[in-house]
């Protein structure tokens, strides 16, 4: 008697997951997975692991330095457990460090990709104004220290507004770019959709406000682009805050981005200030 093959069994059905995450970044070396590093991607991806038996390498927006916090992180990855997603997101959470949380969970469709498919990002950068004099002093608080960069040096917020809006438009980053154009070629977030060659960027909006709370003042440089260069964000600030001090004019920004060099530009701003705040997709695409 001649056996009959059994018809092959379907295997279980992938589904495309989309998370969205907050994270205090001081303990991690950033968010892409590096051999003996803590970093949020591979936190996440053990942690999908203890839940669901599988182990997918998150997909992030963009790979945040180490120190870099978020607001809102968008992950993508596949799964096959039917686990709604609810059920996802605290249970996930639940073995998460405290540092990270999913804020969002849901079902995406197949073609959505978190950095891909990704129009558009805002970034925050948070500057805590210090007082040593006169007067009584104004110190940043402990609590706080973690999470902007704090300044004595008075800071003129309309020299500031005015070098923001330098930024605006289409232009060539490199002299805003991390020093090694490879480097800053390889880590470049969503903008690796396009020529990773290129440094041109588009920046849709870029300004600075001053938030006055009970512990003091806060100027907060608010950026949304198209995508960003390794860096790109700092060094803006950077350099703006060089001229918020008086050491540069505003009105030689121009003359930084035509020069295409790193040298031309103002320094790279601590980390610890800077917050990836939010992600953009079409709506279709999510």
């Amino acid at each position: 008697m001649i056996p009959v093959n059994e018809p092959c069994q379907p295997g279980p059905q992938l589904r495309n997951w989309k998370l969205t995450l907050a994270y205090d970044g001081t303990d991690f070396s950033g968010w892409q997975v590096q051999p003996g590093e803590r970093t949020v991607q591979g936190e996440l991806q053990a942690a999908l692991g203890r839940v669901t038996g599988e182990a997918p390498l998150p997909q992030g927006s963009g790979r945040t330095d180490a120190g870099v916090h978020a607001l809102g992180q968008v992950a993508s990855f596949a799964l096959a457990a039917p686990i709604p997603p609810g059920n996802l997101l605290h249970a996930v959470n639940r073995t998460l460090p405290d540092s990270i949380r999913i804020v969002e969970a849901r079902i995406a469709p197949d073609a959505f990709h978190a950095r891909h498919s990704a129009v558009a990002k805002t970034y925050e950068y948070r500057v805590f104004e210090e007082r040593p004099e006169p007067g009584p002093a104004v110190m940043c608080p402990p609590f706080l220290a973690r999470y902007v960069y704090a300044l004595s040096w008075p800071l003129d917020l309309d020299a500031l507004q005015a070098a923001a809006g330098h930024f605006v438009g289409e232009h060539d980053f490199t002299s805003f770019a991390a020093t090694d154009p490879d480097l800053a070629s390889r880590r470049a977030d969503e903008g690796e959709q396009r020529d990773p060659a290129t440094a041109i960027r588009t920046v849709f909006s870029s300004h600075w406000e001053r938030r006055e709370t009970d512990a003091g003042s806060t100027l907060v440089y608010r950026v949304r682009g198209s995508g960003f260069l390794h860096h790109m964000v700092r060094n803006l600030v950077g350099t703006m805050l060089d001229a918020g001090r008086g050491y540069r004019r505003a009105g030689e920004i121009p003359d930084m981005l035509a020069a295409r060099a790193r040298s031309a530009a103002g320094p790279t701003a601590p980390a610890r200030g800077l917050f990836l705040h939010s992600v953009e997709y079409n709506g279709a695409d999510t």
